[in-house]
């Protein structure tokens, strides 16, 4: 099998990957280890910076995004029992995001593949890149039992930390950190107790209110990083939200059935360069950051918008230049959003072992937020996305 773009993995990375090269005349070919039904179905991300709503747009992905998804213009930060609204576009110029699920990016994505794109293959295991500093790199994988090779001019891996393709990057560095807590998300078929998402450092820990839909809630509540999620009762977990998103006001939290809890680690980590000859890193292949900043899935977009605008440059004029920097174009707007996330996760939640200094820290920084244009302005623009490219 040959193909100009291998692309290894059928997250939102891999598959906008397709759509972009498909747009721009670039065939490609995804390689996906796991079935239709569970790419579909797995819950990631649900929060789309301005810049990857826009994308999706001009990609031709956007119309049930357009139709479904719930634009957000602020969000809510809760501390010492007070709130306080962050208003996007009056301090970004106009910018907000989208409530928009990555299963549901995923649907649109695959749909549009299966209809006007090159080959997605699922069940398909890509076993090894091999020849990624030659002119023909090339993807050694698993279909129906049978071992084959799909021939590149490039491989583009998005799959993930664990993945072969980053495990083919020879010499990189890696920078990483781990927290001491993990964050316990629930699914509940209960309409959102608040029309945007709400944060709220509190001393028993941070919650955040999210949604997936008027009719969906998306809880999550710090843990200890050894917590298994069915040790908590749901009547707990109520409880638990109810006391951290407590205010002096008569607002209430809206209880519901439990459909889903899972247990999130809290994780930094970025590889570096994100390029070996001919194999690019995208998405968490390449970086992973904790979800406060609601980061992950726009970083993905951010870095297939880079390759595709290389690819589609060299294609056009010949020159290598951008493809060669690929990484350092990407790892600029990488290590800003993990500056962004790490910033809020450490003004939000409450570390073990926090002293009450540190306590009266947290709290002094938000309310610089809540009290400085000038703060809050630096939140709304991160919040709502970094410059692509």
């Amino acid at each position: 099998m040959r193909t100009t773009v291998g692309i290894i993995g059928a997250g939102p990375a891999g598959l906008l990957l397709a759509r972009l090269l498909h747009n721009a005349g670039i065939d490609s070919v995804v390689l996906e280890s796991r079935d239709r039904a569970y790419v579909e179905r797995r819950q990631r991300a649900g929060i789309l910076e301005q810049g990857t709503v826009d994308v999706l747009r001009e990609a031709g992905a956007g119309e049930r995004m357009d139709r479904e998804g719930l634009r957000h213009d602020g969000i809510e930060l809760r501390f010492a029992r007070r709130r306080h609204r962050v208003d996007f576009p009056a301090l970004t110029g106009g910018r907000s995001v989208m409530v928009y699920a990555q299963t549901e990016v995923c649907k649109d994505l695959i749909a549009l593949q299966l209809k006007e794109g090159g080959p997605l293959l699922f069940e398909t295991e890509a076993l090894a890149v091999e020849g990624a500093d030659t002119e023909r790199p090339r993807v050694r994988f698993r279909r129906e039992g049978v071992e084959d090779v799909l021939e590149c001019d490039y491989v583009v891996g998005c799959d993930g930390y664990w993945g072969v393709a980053r495990s083919a990057v020879p010499d990189g560095r890696t920078f990483e950190r781990t927290y001491p807590f993990s964050w316990l998300g629930i699914l509940a078929d209960v309409a959102p107790s608040h029309d945007e998402l709400v944060y709220a450092r509190h001393d028993r820990g941070f919650a955040l209110l999210s949604m997936r839909s008027p009719s969906v809630s998306r809880l999550y509540l710090q843990v200890p990083a050894d917590t298994d999620a069915d040790s908590w009762s749901d009547e707990r977990i109520w409880d638990e939200l109810e006391r951290r998103f407590e205010t002096d006001d008569d607002w209430s939290l809206r209880r519901g059935p439990i459909t889903q809890k899972s247990v999130t680690p809290m994780r930094s980590y970025v590889h570096e360069p994100m390029r070996h000859g001919r194999l690019f890193l995208a998405g968490d292949a390449a970086h992973i950051v904790p979800p406060t900043g609601a980061k992950g899935l726009n970083l993905a977009v951010g870095d297939v918008v880079t390759f595709a605008r290389a690819l589609t440059h060299r294609t056009a004029t010949g020159s290598d230049d951008l493809l060669d920097a690929y990484s350092a174009t990407c790892l600029r707007r990488v290590w800003q959003a993990e500056r962004f996330s790490y910033d809020m996760t450490t003004l939000l939640h409450t570390a073990p072992g926090a002293t009450p200094f540190e306590d009266r820290l947290q709290l002094a920084r938000l309310d610089r937020i809540a009290s400085s244009r000038a703060a809050e302005t630096d939140l709304a623009e991160a919040y709502t996305g970094f410059p692509i490219g």
